[in-house]
């Protein structure tokens, strides 16, 4: 007979899947649901965040706010975590953002794995830096910082890769959102 082992040993929380349905229309009532879902992606410090608390109408999620929401992303800072546990954050927080896609909701955000984004965001890289360390003097609300720049390069690179796939790429966030808008 096997022995049991009650002690999980794992390097975040685990997981279960679980009915989302009160989670989505909560999410409804605070922003638009449309015909069609979409998912923007951009490395962190590209202004996601700026520009959702700016839009006029409430149609594009921070995926930030999406994931920690939905416990998809547990983590106090991807910059410190391990590349696993990074991947395994990732890989969450695709169920979630295909699953609004699904819902019709548009996210913007940063984590992602292997779900293929609508459209990907990719800055001048001078204008991304400047906006890094802009929003850390100004107002800092987490993400990168310019001690994590060769992450921010590797990001990039990641996203770049869906470029090769034929995805759209876009030079800022509001060129990307005025797109899709349209």
């Amino acid at each position: 007979m096997a022995s049991q082992n009650n002690d999980i040993m794992t390097t975040s929380t685990p997981v279960v899947f679980a009915n989302g349905t009160k989670f989505y229309q909560k999410l409804g009532k605070k922003y638009i649901r449309h015909k069609k879902g979409l998912f923007i992606l951009a490395p962190s410090g590209s202004g996601k965040t700026y520009f959702v608390n700016r839009q006029k109408q409430a149609n594009w999620i921070d995926g930030d706010y999406l994931w920690l929401a939905s416990n998809a992303d547990l983590s106090s800072d991807e910059w410190d975590a391990d590349y696993e546990e990074v991947q395994e954050i990732n890989i969450r927080c695709d169920v979630i953002t295909h699953q609004a896609k699904k819902l019709g909701f548009w996210i913007i955000g940063s984590s992602n794995n292997s779900l293929k984004p609508d459209a990907i965001v990719l800055l001048p890289w001078r204008k991304h830096v400047a906006y890094i360390k802009k929003r850390q003097i100004d107002n800092y609300d987490g993400g990168a910082t310019v001690k994590d720049l060769s992450g921010v390069i590797k990001h990039r690179r990641w996203i770049r890769k869906w470029k090769k796939q034929g995805v759209p790429c876009f030079y800022s966030i509001d060129e990307a959102a005025e797109f899709y808008a349209k």
